[in-house]
């Protein structure tokens, strides 16, 4: 005897008291995918949108930035800054405006000697090495290469009792032997500790693009202390920089591009003076006239041409009135990735008037500060650090050695376009006590000590040599009436 169960499908089970419906795969699918549809429109694929989101990719932020990558962004963009006038100037604006001079160390410890006299060594060392003229070398590498590195070492060739130096090295000698490619703790020259902390650094003794390269490699293993890494750290967990400029670079090729086609368009059109042309059907009355003929002309001469033949020059057609609002146009989207005004980035402020070049300038100038206080942080105070420690050895106080001193960088100010409307400004707020005298010099990347001190020593000796000092007030008193005796001895 056979006996049969029925089954009934189960349609929901019961949690905490609530009915729960069972779902299918196909059902769980669906339903992600009407979700996906309601929350953002940007997320569909469809044909329209297709193409232009097929190279969209979910990789890590060193798998996106791999080391073939990196190669061709540096590779590209040093091509543009080689070639391209405007690639050259943005990129050498960027690192003037940024570093200008060179930064000034201004110390703030207790003891005003102990300031003065590390202020004038770093100062006589930072002319040693050329100090500015590597920031500004860093600064622009960053622009075209993405990130700079800058080794600390011992010189001996420095003119200071302080021998330490900055070794510039670029970026294609920071890169990982083969031995240690496959590293799980190695990202492209950087050796990381289990925190992702970088702890030293594989660099070629020689470049790869130079011709002292062998046929092994030759490396050295720099540790995290002694090199500087500066980069534009774009998303979490970036090890690498790539250039500032790549959303630039096929703008620099399109650009490129377009002036030498206008420029090819009117050579073109200038090679013909003239052409000679009928309305008359083939065979028909017209004087027989030889194919791609040419006619040598002379000035100021009466031509006479053939019967049933005209003559017409040809009318260049280049540059077109699009021609300078094209360029403009992406000259601007150019220099936009790099919060860059067009008036700086073109060299040219003819459209521009006084309200809307300040307007321009503000993001510009903060985007500068910016870039200081980061090349503060990262580079300047490692450096001082690392000479301190050097100095407190030779003179013997190892006070210098427990911690860094409070202090402070001065960075060039930026000159205002209306001096005059600047300087009445500065004088009412310091009559509201709204700013103060070390804010103000710092504005103008001034020691405010220093200037007072200056000041100080030229009011003395202009009250020494009796001449009136610059702030003395006019004279208000009613003017006095001229001597009807005196001859007038002007001219007439």
């Amino acid at each position: 005897m056979q006996t049969t169960t029925e089954t009934k499908p189960r349609t929901s089970i019961r949690l905490g008291g609530f009915q729960k419906p069972i779902l299918r795969r196909s059902d769980v699918r669906a339903l992600a995918m009407r979700r996906l549809r309601a929350g953002f429109d940007s997320a569909e694929t469809t044909d329209h949108n297709r193409r232009h989101w097929a190279r969209a990719d979910s990789l890590s932020p060193d798998a996106a930035a791999g080391v073939e990558v990196r190669r061709t962004l540096r590779n590209r963009a040093r091509y543009e800054v080689a070639n391209n006038s405007y690639a050259r100037g943005i990129v050498l604006t960027l690192a003037n405006d940024t570093v200008g001079t060179g930064p000034r160390l201004q110390m703030l410890s207790d003891d005003p000697t102990l300031n003065r006299t590390v202020e004038t060594e770093f100062h006589l060392w930072s002319h040693a090495v050329g100090l500015a003229e590597k920031l500004r070398t860093m600064r622009a590498a960053r622009s075209q290469d993405g990130e700079s590195f800058a080794i600390l070492a011992f010189n001996p060739r420095v003119e200071h009792t302080v021998q330490i130096d900055l070794l510039l090295i670029e970026a294609d000698q920071v890169t990982s032997p083969l031995r240690h490619i496959l590293d799980d703790h190695e990202v492209d020259g950087l050796v990381l500790d289990d925190h992702g902390n970088p702890v030293a650094y594989r660099v070629m003794k020689d470049h790869p693009g130079g011709p002292n390269r062998m046929a092994f490699d030759d490396f050295t293993t720099v540790p995290a202390s002694a090199m500087i890494h500066v980069f534009r750290q774009d998303r979490p967990g970036q090890h690498r920089g790539i250039p500032e400029i790549t959303p630039a670079l096929p703008l620099f090729a399109q650009l490129r591009r377009f002036t030498l086609a206008v420029l090819s368009a009117a050579e073109a059109a200038a090679d013909f003076a003239g052409i000679l042309y009928t309305d008359a059907p083939a065979n028909g009355e017209a004087d027989s006239v030889e194919p791609m003929d040419l006619i040598e002309l002379e000035r100021n001469m009466l031509l006479t041409m053939p019967g049933g033949w005209k003559m017409s020059q040809v009318e260049p057609m280049q540059p077109a009135t699009t021609y300078a609002e094209f360029k403009k146009e992406i000259l601007n989207e150019i220099a936009r990735c790099l919060n860059m005004p067009f008036n700086i980035a073109a060299g040219n402020s003819s459209g521009y008037n006084y309200a809307s070049g300040r307007l321009d300038h503000q993001t510009y100038f903060k985007s500068i500060r910016v870039d200081q206080s980061f090349m503060a942080s990262r580079i300047l105070d490692r450096v001082l650090a690392a000479w301190l420690r050097e100095y407190a050895v030779l003179v013997r106080n190892f006070d210098l050695l427990r911690a860094l001193p409070p202090h402070q960088w001065f960075w060039d100010g930026f000159e205002h376009v209306d001096p005059s409307k600047e300087a009445s400004a500065q004088e009412t707020r310091l009559k509201n006590h709204t700013t103060t005298l070390a804010h103000e010099y710092a504005r103008q990347g001034k020691d405010w000590e220093m200037e007072l001190r200056q000041r100080a020593k030229e009011i003395a000796l202009m009250n020494e040599l009796g001449l009136p000092a610059s702030d003395a007030k006019p004279q208000t008193g009613p003017a006095p009436e001229p001597n009807p005796t005196e001859e007038n001895t002007g001219d007439e």
